[in-house]
Order: C-alpha cells, then sequence, then structure tokens
C-alpha cells in the first residue's frame, strides 16, 4: 500500500481499533441462563432487538426488558455487565497510530455500535489515554446507533461518502468483517480486511515511517 493510493481513511472501532471478543459476550450470557443467546447473536448476523439496539431504534431500557424475558432472574446491572463483556481493551499505541492516521489523511470513523458499548468503550479509552470519547479521534464519527443505519448496507457507505464528498475510490476502508468489506466494494470503495493477525500499526508503517 501506497500513500499515494488513497486521499481518505474510513477506520471500523471493533478488531480494528478496539480488541473485542463476541464469545465474552455469548458465554456471560449463557452463565445467566440465556441458552440460545448464540443462535440471536453473531459476529456475521444479528436479528431483531439486537439490530433494533444497533440503530437506534430500541431505548436501553427496552433491550434490557426484552433480555429480562427471556432470563428473568437478571438484573438491569446483570444483562448490561453481560453486554460489555465483549469489550476489551484499545492495545498499547493504538490510540497513537489512528492519531498519526489523522494527522496525514481525513480519517472518520464507522462503527456498529450501541449507546451501552459506546458509553463503555469510552470508559476504557479514558482509563488508558484520558481521552474521553473515541469521537474526538476523527473528523467525523459515524455510529450506527446515531446515524440510524449499519454496515454492510451500502446506505452506511454513501452517506459519508455524500455528507463529505469523497471519491470512493480514493477511500480506504479498513474493518475486520468480511460482509462489511463487500458492502464498501460494492460503491467502489478501497477496502481492506484486517484479519486476525494484522494490526493498524503493521498496515500503515510504511505511511507512518
Amino acid at each position: 500500500m501506497k500513500k499515494t493510493d488513497f486521499d481518505v481513511v474510513i477506520l471500523d472501532l471493533g478488531g480494528v481499533i478496539l480488541n473485542i471478543d463476541y464469545n465474552l459476550t455469548i458465554n456471560a450470557f449463557k452463565d445467566l441462563g440465556f441458552d440460545n443467546f448464540e443462535a440471536q447473536y453473531s459476529k456475521l448476523e444479528q436479528s431483531g432487538l439486537f439490530d433494533k439496539l444497533e440503530t437506534g431504534r430500541v431505548e436501553e431500557d427496552e433491550f434490557i426488558a426484552e433480555i429480562q424475558k427471556s432470563i428473568p432472574i437478571a438484573s438491569a446491572e446483570q444483562i448490561i455487565s453481560a453486554w460489555n463483556a465483549l469489550l476489551l481493551d484499545f492495545p498499547e499505541g493504538r490510540i497513537e497510530t489512528v492519531q498519526a492516521i489523522a494527522s496525514q489523511f481525513p480519517t472518520y470513523l464507522l462503527s456498529n455500535t450501541n449507546s451501552i458499548h459506546y458509553k463503555e468503550f469510552n470508559k476504557t479509552l479514558q482509563s488508558q489515554t484520558d481521552i474521553s470519547d473515541i469521537k474526538s479521534l476523527f473528523k467525523k464519527a459515524y455510529l450506527s446507533h446515531e446515524i440510524h443505519l449499519r454496515k454492510p448496507n451500502k446506505e452506511a457507505f454513501q452517506l459519508i461518502i455524500d455528507e463529505n464528498e469523497l471519491d470512493p475510490e480514493r477511500t480506504l476502508f479498513v474493518d475486520d468483517s468480511p460482509q462489511h468489506i463487500e458492502g464498501a466494494k460494492k460503491l467502489g470503495i478501497q477496502a481492506y480486511h484486517m484479519k486476525d493477525n494484522d494490526s493498524l500499526e503493521a498496515l500503515f508503517a510504511s505511511l507512518l515511517a
């Protein structure tokens, strides 16, 4: 990858900037007695309630109440804790890498997330870096629960392109989910699939040297 290949960068959050592990949330809900949670929520496909939460079409208290229908003995605090279990940490140097990228390219964030996770990963960010909001690292952050659109739907990508008058062919999108990569490519966006052994530091090393 060369510096001349693109003019703009769009980054995903989980699996690209923030360490996550979906199995931790799946197991946490199983421990609470939600035996079929894994069938309802996975990295590749979400359904119903989870989709509504990530597109801001259901409030936090409604989400918790719906979950409690499956696990009535669980408290709101236990449900939030289980839901946040997948959120880990920001690897050492990762935020500095994002800042370095943003210093050389207009850089945007596009994340499928929700209001509960947003509050939690910002707490982690502040505890690690004293930065209080992930949004401050970017020219603009597009969070699914705020824009009411999710990847891989083309409308999510199109919103960024249109609002910022971007040329898709000169835009690099980095994400760890193959379906999101394919969604971006359908609009002509350059897309890099971040694998488990990849890192932003390695991807941008030659450009930030």
